[in-house]
């Protein structure tokens, strides 16, 4: 609301451009419509654009597919450069590691990572709890017959099946081999503590978890510390220097230099192609 404060006090001041820089964008998560929920990060974009935002500068986005929903420009930057390079400096015989995926929907991220490192790739299969789209909202649909019209038998569909996903297994080896998690976000971290109990039981004998955004809420400091991963690397696009006295296994990667650059790029007019080169459909 503060933001959107002070775009609206912009714009009614004649301000030619108003550009927010949102390392982190909120509700990312929220880009796809859950049964007929509403699909959050639409409306916020809604909200910027009325304000008056005219361009947007941001990082690693959930879906880069969420850029469609504004009305004017959004560079989503890239937080994986400085990630390998924090692998190739701070991780000891990182050739022996393998990037996992935590589920086949961040598989390619997670290849992205494992072709420029030349690591082999695991990917985590299965189900331990059920998901967010299995949980009952409440509602019944069709009503309970007793509210129904007289006479009107409703139509018969056909009901769709329910998924059985099987418990969660290794798609590839990662016995003897450091373990390399990567994903956009880690917030609630219990099913990253089980993804690492898995990776342990399977043979991997330190785990890593890479993320750009370290939202880190509630018990998430607690939990990390006492599971079985090393070592938690989030860039600075979220504060967390409270977790991080919590939790000494978190560590931080500075990623103002690409943030500054594009500001600066942005004032004076400049080509911004320079902070994407390299970069694929898939990263």
């Amino acid at each position: 609301m503060e933001l959107l404060v002070m775009a609206y006090a912009l714009k009614t001041n004649c301000a030619k451009n108003i550009i927010g820089v949102i390392p982190y964008f909120p509700y990312s998560k929220q880009c796809k419509m859950r049964k007929r929920g509403s699909i959050v990060c639409k409306l916020l974009a809604s909200m910027l654009a009325k304000a008056g935002l005219t361009h947007i500068i941001t990082m690693d986005l959930h879906q880069k597919e969420i850029q469609g929903f504004f009305s004017f420009p959004v560079d989503n930057l890239r937080a994986s450069p400085f990630l390998i390079q924090y692998i190739q400096e701070e991780i000891p015989d990182y050739r022996n590691a393998v990037i996992v995926a935590r589920s086949p929907s961040s598989a390619k991220r997670a290849q992205s990572y494992a072709e420029r490192l030349r690591l082999g790739l695991a990917v985590m299969h299965g189900e331990a709890h059920h998901s967010e789209l299995d949980m009952p909202d409440g509602r019944q649909s069709p009503p309970p017959l007793s509210r129904t019209t007289p006479g009107h038998t409703g139509l018969e569909l056909p009901l769709m099946m329910a998924k059985e996903k099987p418990p969660i297994t290794v798609v590839g080896d990662v016995g003897g081999r450091i373990a390399i998690i990567v994903d956009d976000i880690i917030d609630d971290v219990e099913d990253f503590v089980a993804t690492a109990e898995i990776l342990k039981e399977r043979g991997a004998y330190k785990i890593y978890i890479m993320a750009t955004h370290g939202l880190l809420s509630a018990d998430a400091p607690r939990l990390l510390e006492d599971s079985a991963i090393d070592e938690v690397v989030v860039t600075n696009t979220v504060p967390h220097e409270v977790q991080k006295l919590q939790c000494p296994k978190i560590k931080t990667v500075d990623v103002s230099m690409i943030l500054a650059e594009a500001i600066r790029r942005t004032h004076n007019g400049e080509s911004m192609a320079y902070l994407f080169r390299n970069i694929a459909v898939d990263d």
